[in-house]
C-alpha cells in the first residue's frame, strides 16, 4: 500500500496499519525512511513560521532556517531512536513483548502519519502567528501524534519478539 494511503488509513485503525507494516518484516530502511521523511516534513512545516518571524523581527531567514535544520535533519533522529528504545524498555518494564524495531517504527510511523497536521500547524504558525488557533491546532496535532504513537506501540509490544 502507498505511504499516503497507510497515512490516511492510520486516522481510521493506527494499530491496524503498525500491524501490516510489522508484518512487512524487519525492515531498518523502512523504518529510517519513515523517520528522516517525517522530520523533513517537520523542517518544511517550520517554514511559514520562520518566514513570518523573520519579517516581524526584521532578521535575515537564512540562519533561522539553518538552525531547524540542524535541529530536525541532524539532532531529531537521534532523539527519536533515543525516545523509541527508552519507550520499549517501559513498555518491557509494563509486560510487552516486542522488539526494538517494532518500537521504532510505532514511534517513526506515528510521526509521519502526524505530519499533515504539524504541517497545518506550520501554516497556522506562519499565517496567522502566536494565539488561541496556534496553541488549538497545536495541541491537536500532538494529541494525534500521541494516539498513533501509543496505539502502535501497544500493538508492537503485543507482538512477540523474532528470534
Amino acid at each position: 500500500m502507498a505511504v499516503t494511503s497507510d497515512i490516511v488509513a492510520t486516522y481510521r485503525g493506527p494499530r491496524r496499519v503498525v500491524r501490516r507494516i510489522l508484518a512487512g518484516g524487519h525492515r531498518e530502511d523502512r523504518a529510517l525512511v519513515f523517520l528522516m521523511a517525517a522530520c523533513v516534513l517537520l523542517f518544511v512545516a517550520r517554514w511559514p513560521g520562520l518566514a513570518r518571524q523573520a519579517h516581524l523581527e526584521e532578521v535575515d531567514l537564512n540562519p533561522l532556517m539553518g538552525g531547524a535544520l540542524m535541529g530536525l535533519l541532524f539532532i531529531a533522529p537521534l532523539v527519536m531512536y533515543a525516545l523509541a528504545a527508552l519507550s520499549h524498555l517501559v513498555a518491557r518494564i509494563l509486560g510487552g513483548a516486542g522488539s526494538w524495531f517494532g518500537a521504532r517504527i510505532a514511534l517513526f510511523w506515528a510521526l509521519l502519519a502526524a505530519s499533515p497536521l504539524f504541517l497545518l500547524n506550520g501554516l497556522v504558525a506562519g499565517f496567522i502567528g502566536p494565539g488561541t488557533e496556534l496553541k488549538i491546532v497545536g495541541a491537536l496535532a500532538l494529541a494525534i501524534f500521541l494516539w498513533f504513537w501509543i496505539a502502535g506501540l501497544v500493538e508492537a509490544e503485543s507482538r512477540p519478539a523474532p528470534a
